[in-house]
């Protein structure tokens, strides 16, 4: 740990008002926005008394050089001199100025790390280095399924992110990193929000062989590449996208029954096979439920650069040749970032579905995903039969977008598509069938009494529509668009 109990102590009551809520209403709308540009003129103007919340603002928010004085009133009660032997802050010319990343993350944590890159323009970031809170974490985060877990595992934590957010409904949480400066500010991050996790050095899974949990988060070092480490926050020393394999690979002696895992992941586009195959066969064997989801593509040219510029690595135009020449030889076209969530579910024909999902998503993912487990448990308890019997209503906010052309008659229907406006938004076109099926679903009489009905009116048999309806009827429950009354909750 970076402070002694003491100091950590110490540091918190320091921190007492520097906490997101506490820094917006300190500068108000306009800087806070101005901020989140990396414009920090009105921040400044909004801190030019130097109070200590006002220097904590300048130091770790606007990254400024301040006097010795007015910082080692800000960090009282912490003795100045503990809070420059933890590199809190360093030496620059006759100041100081903040040596790590002290975040106010939240409402009322604290999430230390190591400077981003754009903190020392044109210094390559440290093979060790710890990044902080960034977009991969807060991604993963968000799409955590958040429910009452009894033990939680954080493979890979780095600075603590996913651990923090797993002590809110986890009993007990394990994290692991292969970096011991990782733990180190893992462990100060914990002891820093008053929190007590179990912390292991090693390699990814290798420090709790033999253990099971209820929920497993990682954001891994996932990148695509031939397998060289140079950062160990970015490169696992995997060839290609082998650690996603792995992981997948793992998860069955991970998950205790009914656990999750849910992980971030690069996955290759290899020339003449579907992407969504490769991730597939990850899971092939592992008798796991999955939900893999695409959220971003990147050509490899963009994706190397991308890479190469937020470990801040100089110039280096044979570097990335050889890297690109690597997709080149093993055919990779592009590379696909997105969520992988497997489940132990106790089923003997486990559902695998490998799905493009770039469009927004309406609030928290982990939401979604958490629904869409849900409906799988829903259709795997019940049969055709069951299918049948159930009632069902429109999704609320289920739209009808409609396209026609203009003809001799007038307008002519082209495509009818069912959309959802808010969660996924997903969109299925229909046919005039399944468009009735879907607006006579008000919840008030079994699916098989709306199909007899419809053979009726369509003058078909009644068996053949049910023996065609019950797999639409499925996907659209699946979909969401489609929901069960009284039937997820008891499933």
């Amino acid at each position: 740990m970076l402070l002694t109990d003491k100091g950590v102590e110490q540091l918190r009551t320091a921190l007492t008002e520097y906490t997101s809520s506490g820094i917006a209403e300190r500068l108000g709308p306009a800087a806070t926005a101005g901020v989140s540009r990396n414009d920090f003129r009105a921040a400044l103007r909004a801190t030019a008394d130097r109070d200590p919340l006002a220097m904590l603002i300048r130091l770790f928010v606007c990254g400024q050089t301040e006097p010795r004085a007015a910082v080692e009133a800000a960090f009282a009660p912490l003795p100045l001199a503990e809070a420059l032997a933890a590199g809190l802050v360093v030496p620059d010319g006759d100041g100081l100025r903040q040596g790590l990343d002290l975040e106010a993350y939240g409402d009322s944590w604290w999430v230390v790390a190591d400077l981003p890159a754009a903190a020392h323009p044109g210094v390559p970031l440290a093979p060790d280095h710890v990044l902080g809170v960034g977009g991969a974490s807060t991604t993963l985060a968000g799409a955590t399924i958040r429910r009452p877990v009894g033990s939680a595992l954080d493979l890979g934590t780095g600075c603590g992110v996913q651990a923090l957010h797993l002590s809110q409904h986890a009993t007990t949480v394990t994290a692991t990193d292969v970096s011991e400066r990782a733990l180190s500010f893992a462990a100060t991050t914990a002891a820093l929000n008053g929190m007590d996790w179990e912390l292991l050095r090693g390699d990814m899974v290798a420090p709790v062989a033999g253990r099971r949990f209820d929920l497993v988060v990682s954001n891994p070092p996932f990148v695509v590449g031939p397998g060289t480490a140079t950062h160990a926050y970015r490169d696992s020393g995997r060839v290609g996208d082998g650690l996603g394999a792995e992981l997948a690979a793992a998860a069955p002696a991970l998950l205790a029954e009914g656990g999750t895992m849910q992980y971030l992941a690069n996955w290759a586009h290899v020339a003449g096979e579907e992407w969504g195959d490769r991730v597939a066969g990850w899971v092939a064997g592992t008798g796991l439920s999955a939900w893999v989801i695409q959220r971003e593509v990147a050509d490899p040219v963009s994706y190397v650069d991308l890479w190469l510029t937020d470990a801040g690595e100089p110039h280096d135009p044979a570097r990335k040749a050889e890297w690109l020449d690597w997709f080149d030889a093993h055919k990779i076209e592009a590379v696909g970032f997105g969520l992988v969530t497997l489940r132990r579910a106790g089923a003997d024909d486990p559902v695998v579905r490998v799905e493009d999902l770039r469009q927004q998503v309406g609030g928290p993912l982990g939401a979604q995903v958490a629904a869409w487990f849900d409906r799988q448990h829903f259709l795997r308890v019940r049969d055709a039969a069951g299918l049948l019997a159930g009632r069902y209503r429109a999704a609320e906010g289920l739209q009808l977008r409609q396209e026609a052309t203009m003809g001799p008659e007038g307008w002519a229907v082209d495509r009818q598509v069912l959309a959802m406006p808010q969660g996924l938004r997903w969109s299925e076109e229909v046919d005039p069938l399944v468009l009735a099926l879907v607006g006579g679903a008000d919840g008030r009489v079994p699916l098989r009494d709306q199909i007899a009905v419809l053979a009726v009116a369509h003058e078909v048999a009644e068996s053949d529509l049910a023996e065609a309806a019950v797999p639409i009827v499925a996907h659209l429950v699946e979909r969401g668009m489609l929901v069960p009354v009284a039937g997820l909750a008891e499933g």
